[in-house]
């Protein structure tokens, strides 16, 4: 039995070590949190809980080939069903003005009833939208690896893909921006900007629509938290061990040979390991020097982050009657921190009872843009406190020009900054995700070191644009690339 030690228990780590531990491997998880799920997680405040991690899960569609690895990671089970929620977003003025549907048809009539005067561009994007639910990110095996299971090639897959293929490239090179800015009515821009980040281009946002529309996309009942809880049971019911509180500083090289890792309680010895903490993070901190291998040149050049400040309000209210997903078309921007957000997307869990006690609200928002820098100067300064507090007042006066509530009810507020993140789990500039920009390559990276025998990467920054899926699917992928080289059957 090779042992093997994993960086990081968020999804990819868990991800591997659950198929690590499956195909004989002595697999120990070095965590530097006093828990697991790093970007999958949520944390509770005088009684209210704040889903921090996941809105929707690409892959919980049973039809999906990516829906197999959920379910052979455990973290699909009987006990977090599928929820489609629906409408997805609604915009909300103090009344309910235009929602989005998951249906494809009533999506194009309620969007045509709303605004007549954007037929064209209604009609184009459902068009593109239509061509897209068939496009989906396919599993496949690593070339050589002998696996127990192996996923076999279906044609038919492919050939219902063709009529999206068609289409990425004239996607691809326009941005979401000027996409969107060919719609004239301006509650339907807030209200599909909503959609994905601002920065990236229309094939992400079409093609999220398509997976919306395709049912993929649904909510697990009880979100991050018991998703990633049913990977740990699943990872501990096979013997793994996780070490808390044990940050790696060092991966232990000799002679170009792995020979483990040096941490915050000293070293841990193991014949390989995989590094799921962000990629781009620790090819500069993990090693006596900045790794340097033919690709690592262009994923620090390259790389754009996507970052966010994530507000949580506790409302002593109860808000059920209004939507799950409220866009609120802001008459005046709000402006911080260099960014400038011309609506805001609330998530209102007051339908989730187990989110805040019986008559009151859990409320979350991500307010998306490159807000890093501006962070780190305020924490150096010293006003990084007072800063936060700053805008979550502002925030709290911009919502409560839709829903009054939300400050003259207001127990609770959080706010969570790319700092934040970062200290918790390690990712370079606090970023969850990786910017997919207009005319840019989908760039993806080896998970095997060019240079060092026994060492893999997984997780964020190893594909395009980074999530979930990425994470699972890459955690997978270390493993059986590490079966290849060990000469392991993958199970």
């Amino acid at each position: 039995m090779k042992s093997l030690i994993i960086v990081g228990a968020g999804v990819s780590g868990l991800s591997a070590a659950i198929y690590a531990a499956r195909s004989g491997f002595d697999v120990t998880i070095l965590e530097q949190h006093n828990t697991f799920g790093g970007f999958s997680t949520g944390w509770s405040r005088k009684g209210y809980f704040f889903e921090g991690g996941m809105h929707w899960l690409t892959g919980s569609s049973p039809d999906l080939p990516l829906h197999r690895i959920w379910k052979e990671v455990g973290a699909l089970k009987d006990n977090n069903p599928i929820e489609n929620r629906d409408p997805l977003y609604t915009v909300y003025d103090g009344k309910e003005v235009v929602s989005l549907y998951r249906y494809l048809p009533e999506m194009e009539k309620e969007l045509l009833r709303y605004a007549p005067e954007d037929a064209k561009m209604i009609k184009k994007m459902c068009r593109d939208t239509k061509a897209f639910v068939n496009f989906h990110m396919p599993v496949f095996d690593v070339k050589g690896c002998k696996c127990k299971n192996p996923v076999g090639f279906n044609l038919m897959e492919f050939i219902k893909m063709l009529p999206a293929v068609v289409r990425v490239p004239r996607l691809t090179k326009e941005s979401l921006e000027s996409y969107l800015g060919k719609f004239k009515n301006k509650n339907l821009r807030h209200l599909l900007n909503c959609v994905i980040g601002y920065r990236y281009n229309a094939l992400s946002f079409i093609y999220t629509l398509g997976a919306f529309v395709a049912g993929d996309c649904g909510y697990p009942d009880g979100g991050s938290i018991r998703l990633v809880k049913n990977m740990e049971e699943t990872f501990e019911g096979l013997g793994g061990k996780i070490e808390y509180r044990t940050k790696v500083e060092k991966v232990i090289v000799e002679n170009g040979q792995v020979k483990g890792v040096h941490t915050s309680k000293g070293d841990f010895f193991a014949d390989a390991v995989i590094i799921s903490q962000d990629t781009r993070a620790a090819i500069d901190q993990l090693f006596e020097k900045p790794l340097q291998e033919s690709w690592t040149g262009k994923m620090r050049e390259r790389l754009l982050t996507d970052q966010n400040i994530f507000i949580s309000l506790g409302v002593k209210a109860d808000l059920s009657s209004l939507p799950y997903a409220i866009v609120l078309p802001l008459k005046k921007p709000l402006e911080y921190g260099g960014c400038k957000w011309t609506e805001i997307r609330l998530n209102n869990y007051a339908r989730y009872k187990d989110h805040s006690p019986e008559g009151t609200t859990s409320i979350t928002c991500l307010l998306i843009g490159d807000t890093y820098g501006f962070w780190k100067a305020a924490k150096a300064d010293g006003t990084y406190k007072a800063k936060k507090e700053e805008l979550c007042k502002m925030f709290v006066d911009a919502v409560a020009e839709f829903i009054p509530q939300v400050k003259s009810e207001l127990e609770v507020t959080d706010v969570a900054t790319p700092l934040t993140y970062e200290r918790y789990t390690g990712a370079f500039e606090g970023s969850w995700m990786s910017v997919y920009k207009p005319g840019g390559s989908q760039d993806n990276y080896p998970q095997t070191s060019e240079t060092i025998k026994g060492l893999y990467f997984a997780g964020l920054r190893t594909m395009m644009p980074g999530g979930l899926p990425i994470a699972v699917y890459t955690g997978r992928q270390a493993v059986q690339q590490l079966c290849r080289d060990s000469k392991v059957l993958f199970v």
